[in-house]
């Protein structure tokens, strides 16, 4: 091929996507086996998403691009890498029909009709995926009313990778350790003569995940944000848990459900009784895990507290409620959206209960900080 492919009555399908290809070859250099096949599925995925994002760009290369999850690391790096100092190389996709396909080839160039309309949809680009980044190291408290209708629209495409456990079940393999079973009876159905051993590994589920919301007046700036990562995090993970916590503790796990996530928020907001009141955390708390936590929701599972930690009731009790968590929990994340300010120290009387009973202390005032939460609670920071 020596140009972009065309249709029998010799119109140009499409463009190359040197963006796509140039993140390949960084790929590539940096050892990793990006060949052709994996190129063209990430400029497929390009073209159902929005390539101004930077997330939509990362997770279309990351679904796409990488192999195996040793893979995800390097993946990460060089991405950040080629995003900051190669933005320009990311161009708009064009739309095609269904029966169309986009195709490489080396040293294949755009028509030269196209590089106006090339140029702009460059411009637009940078100016798009600059803002964006401003925006995800912006304090979610600071937002006028059009930065928090972006921010929602990214919160809405945001996936929360789920962490995974070991099960007790195995499942057959092509590595792993000798199946021992498997291989008698081959050997027996073969009458002794001497067969391919058989393995087997161990299977793996989803880790449940529950998140308990601080919806008290305190974190009012902060609460909608973070119903809608809880939303992003709960949407198509079926073990997934949701409460909002206050002076009453509220499951939001069905109104969670909802796929759309203006819907969901509706439905949570008439759930909630308790909106902007005071906090009770211990007694909630408390509340949680006699009800739900020591019957099963909270043994073995990563348990996210988003709160600013502002007790009314005294601190001993949420001490207490926080470590009887640890005890039943694989793994407690607190997430607080002050963390982040200058100066900040957790003298406020619950998080000092709570904290010695906390495995990962985490900022939670910004998309950028949401986003490293997801990475803490798959278990990967």
């Amino acid at each position: 091929m020596t140009g972009p492919p065309r249709e029998p009555d010799g119109t140009t399908v499409a463009a190359p996507v040197r963006g796509a290809v140039a993140l390949a070859a960084a790929l590539r250099g940096a050892g990793l086996p990006v060949g052709p096949d994996r190129v063209q599925r990430f400029v497929e995925a390009l073209d159902h998403v929005d390539p101004g994002v930077r997330d939509d760009v990362y997770w279309a290369g990351r679904a796409t691009l990488c192999a195996h999850p040793e893979h995800l690391e390097l993946y990460d790096t060089v991405f950040a890498a080629f995003f900051d100092g190669r933005v320009a190389h990311m161009r708009r996709a064009q739309r095609l029909p269904a029966r169309q396909t986009v195709g490489f080839a080396a040293g294949a160039t755009p028509p030269e009709d196209d590089a106006e309309q090339d140029d702009d949809d460059h411009t637009a680009l940078v100016a798009n995926a600059s803002s964006v980044e401003v925006l995800r190291r912006r304090d979610i408290a600071s937002l006028d009313t059009g930065e928090r209708a972006q921010l929602e629209r990214l919160l809405a495409r945001f996936a929360m990778p789920g962490a995974q456990r070991r099960t007790r079940r195995w499942q057959p393999d092509r590595a792993g350790v000798v199946d021992r079973g498997r291989t008698v009876r081959a050997l027996l159905r073969s009458g002794g003569e001497v067969v391919q051993l058989a393995h087997r590994s161990a299977r793996h589920r989803p880790r449940r995940v529950v998140l308990l919301v601080d919806v008290s007046g305190s974190m009012t700036p902060y609460a909608d944000a973070l119903l809608r990562f809880a939303h992003a995090a709960a949407r198509g993970r079926p073990r997934t848990e949701v409460f909002s916590v206050g002076t009453r503790l509220t499951r939001l796990t069905r109104e969670m459900s909802h796929r759309d996530a203006d819907t969901a928020m509706a439905a949570v907001a008439a759930a909630i009784p308790d909106w902007s009141g005071g906090t009770r955390l211990g007694v909630q708390l408390k509340a949680f895990l006699d009800r739900w936590g020591q019957r099963g929701m909270a043994r073995g599972a990563v348990v996210v507290v988003l709160s600013d930690g502002w007790e009314r009731e005294g601190p001993e009790l949420l001490g207490e409620q926080m470590a009887r968590l640890g005890r039943l929990a694989h793994r407690v994340v607190w997430s607080n959206p002050r963390r982040a300010r200058p100066g900040f120290e957790p003298l406020v009387g619950g998080l000092v209960a709570a904290l010695p009973h906390v495995d990962v202390f985490v900022d939670g005032h910004s998309l950028e900080a949401l986003e490293h939460l997801a990475e803490v609670v798959a278990g990967r920071r």
